[in-house]
């Protein structure tokens, strides 16, 4: 195991230390302060969760997008 985890007394699964965490004032605040990678994975806010929500939304609309629009295209002349 990492050195940086702590198993407490009485616990199996350890545990790792929290990160820097400070509230922000609004959403728009944390990723101009934090940034969006930060927001995201780094749990340096409130706002990770609908971060991670959004993110999750805008990989989904695309993941549809690129799977309608394969749908539509013809690949029978495509191969020989």
């Amino acid at each position: 195991m990492s050195d940086d985890l702590i198993v407490r007394k009485g616990e199996r699964i350890p545990r790792r230390p929290l990160s820097d965490y400070s509230e922000a004032d609004s959403f728009s605040h944390a990723i101009k302060r934090d940034g969006i990678r930060a927001t995201l994975f780094e749990d340096t806010n409130q706002y990770g969760p609908l971060a991670m929500l959004l993110a999750l939304l805008g990989v989904a609309t695309v993941t549809g997008a690129i799977i309608k629009i394969l749908s539509t295209v013809s690949f029978e002349n495509w191969f020989w």
